[in-house]
Parts: C-alpha cells; sequence; structure tokens
C-alpha cells in the first residue's frame, strides 16, 4: 500500500534533480535510494548496528572504522540538526512569554513571536 512522507524541500530539491538526471520519477529516484541506503547499511564494510548503538552513546566512537565513523558524523548531524519535542516545547513556551529565543551572530539576544499568538 503506498505512503505519503514528507520531506524538507532542500531533499526534495535533491531527489528531482538527481530523477532528472538518472530518467527516473521521483518515488523511483526515492526507492533506489532506499535500496542503496539499506544495501550499505547491511554491507559487510561497516556494521550498521555499531553506527546505531554509538548513536544511542552504548558506544564510543574511537571504537568506529574510518566508514563507520564517517556514516555515524553524518546521522549524527542530522539528529542534531532537528530539535526534540522538549525544545519546542521550551521555546515556544519562551516565546509565548516574551523571552529570548537565541543568540544572532553578533552574539545578541534574539526574540520571537509565537506564531500560535499572532
Amino acid at each position: 500500500m503506498a505512503q505519503s512522507v514528507k520531506l524538507a524541500d532542500d531533499i526534495m530539491a535533491l531527489v528531482r534533480h538527481e530523477a532528472d538526471i538518472h530518467s527516473r520519477s521521483v518515488a523511483g529516484q526515492i526507492t533506489h535510494w532506499l535500496k542503496l541506503g539499506r544495501a550499505i547499511e547491511h554491507s559487510g564494510t561497516f556494521d550498521h548496528a555499531r553506527i546505531t548503538a554509538a548513536l544511542e552513546g552504548k558506544l564510543d566512537t574511537n571504537g568506529l572504522g574510518a566508514e563507520e565513523e564517517a556514516a555515524w558524523l553524518d546521522a549524527f548531524t542530522t539528529k542534531m540538526a532537528e530539535p526534540s519535542e522538549h525544545e519546542k516545547a521550551f521555546f515556544a513556551k519562551r516565546r509565548r512569554l516574551g523571552l529570548g529565543v537565541g543568540l544572532d551572530a553578533g552574539g545578541n539576544l534574539c526574540y520571537a513571536k509565537d506564531d500560535d499568538a499572532a
């Protein structure tokens, strides 16, 4: 059964670009990348379970091989770029209270309006 998935605009731009280059549909390109990613994760080159364990803090990243470390770093960077539900709630509350929500490039406190309050 087909499923709908929301993907960020920048990811969709990459998908469309690669799909055009390789004469694939958008769905075909995503399927292709999913199959490649799964094959890599299950290959003998690196152990995906070890990368997952490192992301969960159950394995010291110093124990990863070079390819495992590269995969871990990519996943870690992606994970850290997304705020947790706790962080979203924290900053939503600060916006509602009119408190600072971060620092600008100059180190000055930034304020933001709560989208729901507008």
